[in-house]
């Protein structure tokens, strides 16, 4: 018997799909997927949700490169039952449902299990799962505005230090909850292709300039009031709750990846501001996701858990986010290189919240009136003015922040001081200068990244030296992408790749798979097979072009595991600390 879908997973918050929990699968690749199976399907959820007692509500099917997307919406407390109603129902649509909804939940029943037999144990399984109790504050709650976040053990109602939580085994009756002392806190999603992180750490460290203790949640971890609590990608809804518990949080910003927005949805809803720093190719063939404009209808799911007064921040020089921004009823506030840019200009005029530069200065427009927040080429992660994606990230930032209440002057006062410690930004366009080699480590990872990096290392080196790199890609890349990649480094002609694995990110691939894709794609584009080694180690190879470099060259690390850049990091201190010198030794390791 063929495998009717690939991936079949709950949603249990706003979605690309609709703005409430459900269930979605992806159908096997390989399928036809037409108009008359998705009605067949369409009417299998429908006979489920009428046998479940379910109300009705959306769904959603798309025919596209890889398969086909199916989902509907479903009661909260009864996602795994939905999940199963939509295998159910797709394998309905196929003509295989009874034996292959019989293998799955009554292995050597097959041949009696007809269609009123699997209506009959979906009953069973909803009726199993559902939580009267749990529906009941979550209605409640919703009534009062005020937020809730769910996961499999525990409700909490209202944000950190509003918020009560109770084991999902334990609930209290409406009535038992003290709703007084509860109460939402200001909340700034912020997704993207690139600068995702960067911005969420800016846009903390104002916040807590103004005086709030300041959560966040990031690719690197859980950070409240300054201290980290939980290292590791937290850019899912799990960071977003871990934030968003803690009693101790009056504000926060939540890093929300790609993927955490088609495997669960959000975790959040009713927040203040949400941000999309730009789009680029990065991630295609998941979940459905095979070009640019179908990656941007993704990243602007945030905006769809904004309260009624909530302002989307969106990148006025992506013209993605340009074309699929939508005439709000919501506010839309801008940032962009150019101060005057005509959305950033129409938008000051009508007194909506902007930022760019003009004059080699940082300018935010609020409320009618402008503010200058200083010489942009002042401001460390700018770089001197030549990191023009950071002075992106700057801009956004400062619409962000603002909208949260922050004030300008307080806003230009993190501007002029944010990143000029590397432990300011970790990860991020970090900077150590070698007895005379010059050390870039970035997170970049994917073409735009990769670009933006190696091109500001060059702006500010130039080209008197030799440049080396090392490069990786995480394995649930298509082959596509990998050699997109490979294609922008070789571009600025390298005279050194020392090509790696990520270790935490193979994702299916086999060790040397990736990097071999890599090499391949380097020569086809003119790099020599004299220039490239091969050392699936992180950091050997971070070390492997250490020992290479000379006074002068270009150094440029894009590190993505978590465990190989804290021991990079570690490595080039040491070095600093030591003014060690290229040709001299390494430490060893440890």
């Amino acid at each position: 018997m063929r495998e009717a879908f690939e991936d079949s997973r709950r949603l249990t918050g706003i979605n690309p799909y609709f703005a409430r929990p459900g269930a979605v699968l992806e159908a096997a690749p390989g399928l036809a997927v037409d108009a008359d199976r998705i009605a067949r399907w369409e009417s299998g959820v429908a006979a489920a949700r009428n046998a479940l007692g379910w109300p009705a509500g959306p769904t959603f099917a798309r025919a596209h490169a890889s398969g086909a997307t199916l989902a509907f919406a479903a009661p909260p407390d009864q996602l795994y039952a939905a999940t199963e109603v939509n295998e159910w129902a797709w394998e309905a649509a196929l003509g295989e449902a009874t034996a292959a909804f019989a293998q799955r939940l009554a292995p050597g029943h097959a041949a009696a299990w007809d269609r009123d037999g699997a209506l009959a144990t979906l009953r069973a399984l909803a009726a199993a799962e559902a939580q009267p109790a749990l529906t009941a504050l979550l209605d409640a709650a919703a009534a009062r505005a005020l937020p809730a976040l769910l996961d499999d053990q525990v409700l909490t109602l209202g944000e950190g230090s509003g918020a009560r939580s109770w084991p999902r085994e334990a609930l209290p009756a409406p009535a038992e909850v003290p709703w007084a002392r509860l109460h939402a806190i200001p909340v700034a999603l912020v997704t993207g292709s690139n600068g995702k992180t960067t911005t969420t750490r800016l846009t903390a460290a104002m916040l807590d300039a103004h005086g709030l203790v300041c959560g966040y949640s990031s690719t690197d971890g859980v950070v409240v009031a300054g201290r980290t609590l939980e290292d590791g990608d937290y850019s899912g809804p799990g960071g977003a709750r871990a934030v968003l518990r803690d009693g101790r949080v009056q504000a926060a910003v939540l890093e929300t990846a790609r993927g955490g927005i088609l495997r669960r949805g959000l975790a959040v809803t009713g927040v203040q501001a949400a941000l999309v720093t730009n789009v680029s190719a990065d991630h295609f063939g998941e979940y459905g996701i095979h070009d640019l404009d179908d990656l941007t209808g993704v990243k602007l799911v945030v905006g769809q858990a904004l309260a009624d007064d909530g302002v989307l921040v969106l990148n006025a020089d992506d013209t993605r986010l340009r074309a699929h921004a939508q005439p709000p009823a919501r506010r839309l506030g801008w940032f962009a290189l150019d101060a005057d840019q005509p959305l950033l200009a129409q938008a000051r005029a009508a007194g909506r919240p902007v930022c760019g530069a003009r004059d080699g200065r940082l300018m935010l427009g609020l409320d009618g009136a402008e503010h200058d927040l200083g010489e942009i080429a002042a401001m460390p992660l700018s770089v001197g003015g030549r990191a023009r994606y950071n002075i992106a990230n700057l801009a956004g930032a400062a619409v962000l922040a603002a909208v949260l209440g922050v004030a300008p002057a307080t806003i230009g006062a993190v501007l002029g001081r944010f990143g000029r410690r590397n432990a300011d930004n970790l990860g991020r366009l970090m900077r150590w200068s070698l007895g005379g080699a010059s050390v870039w480590l970035d997170y970049a990872h994917n073409p735009a990244g990769l670009e933006g990096l190696i091109g500001i290392a060059r702006g500010v080196d130039g080209p008197r030296g030799r440049l080396a790199l090392v490069l990786g890609q995480a394995g649930n890349r298509e082959d596509a992408d990998i050699r997109a990649l490979a294609a922008t480094a070789a571009r600025f002609a390298p005279d050194l790749v020392v090509l790696k694995d990520i270790e935490s990110h193979l994702r299916g691939r086999a060790s040397g798979e990736i990097a071999a894709i890599l090499g391949d794609e380097l020569q086809r584009r003119g790099v020599p097979a004299a220039a490239l080694q091969t050392c699936l180690d992180e950091v050997e190879a971070v070390r492997t072009v250490l020992r290479w470099a000379h006074a002068g060259d270009s150094l440029v690390l894009p590190v993505h595991d978590a465990s190989a850049r804290a021991a990079a990091v570690d490595l080039l201190d040491r070095l600093a600390d030591l003014a060690w010198q290229p040709g001299q030794p390494l430490p060893e390791a440890g």
